[in-house]
């Protein structure tokens, strides 16, 4: 399929995308490659992207296919919290001229987030933020990134300062210039956790020595996606400590 898809591409004319479960971009990895070396903007759509694809079981739950594929040269992987940065992830793919693009979706329903907008066209920014400079930084993709919402929340209540930054796509971020990602990332909070419902690698970058990740360190189970996400620490009572615990 994405070795037809490339052709197609390449080929001229139309502007196909592929499509899967995202535990099988496994199987599309060496295509996808291709895409990279050739510089084809061929779309990649993955769905059913964390643990919670839940009674499929762990055969079907992605856990280390994420940074494989954020750790390609040209590719951008897009992993969007709500509808207005899954516009901003196709407004990407589709504009794009010589990077293929996944867009890494979830199979559960999500909320969409207030403070959501196309500033997900520069792969990571402020979602919610607080008066003056945070006393911690929670980044999160995805499914995550309502959690990190309710977990700012609730530190706030014991007068906590804390901002949440929407990482949609590393790829881009990286692609900006160095006084906005330190606009959004300062490095003079040290106090940083990432949370997202896959394997961890890859976050130290943004977390450093000082900082945590809240992320999968095993295979997933079998069982309903609320449950699982309970079981695994994907619960605003785990983030809040894992904020304190810094």
């Amino acid at each position: 399929m994405a070795a037809i898809g490339n052709g197609i591409a390449l080929h001229g004319g139309l502007r196909p995308f592929v499509a899967t479960f995202f535990v099988f971009s496994d199987y599309v990895k060496p295509m996808a490659r291709l895409s990279s070396l050739m510089g084809v903007p061929l779309t990649y759509v993955f769905t059913h992207d964390s643990i919670g694809v839940g009674e499929d079981g762990p055969t079907h739950e992605p856990i280390e296919q994420l940074a494989a594929l954020r750790a390609m040269p040209n590719f951008h992987v897009f992993r969007p919290c709500d509808a207005m940065e899954t516009q901003a992830a196709w407004y990407s793919a589709v504009t794009s001229k010589h990077t293929p693009t996944a867009l890494v979706l979830s199979r559960q329903n999500l909320e969409p987030m207030k403070g959501s907008s196309k500033e997900a066209l520069k792969g990571g920014y402020i979602l919610e933020d607080c008066q003056g400079t945070p006393d911690a930084i929670l980044i999160a993709t995805g499914s995550e990134v309502g959690l990190a919402v309710k977990a700012k929340a609730e530190l706030e209540k014991e007068g906590m300062k804390i901002r949440v930054v929407s990482m949609p796509c590393m790829d881009l971020f990286e692609e900006q210039t160095a006084e906005y990602r330190e606009s959004v990332l300062p490095k003079a909070v040290r106090k940083r956790v990432a949370v997202e419902a896959l394997g961890g690698f890859g976050w130290e970058r943004y977390t450093g020595l000082d900082g945590a990740v809240v992320s999968m360190k095993g295979f997933g189970a079998s069982g309903p996606a609320a449950e699982l996400f309970e079981k695994f620490g994907f619960t605003v009572e785990n983030v809040v400590n894992a904020v304190k615990s810094l």
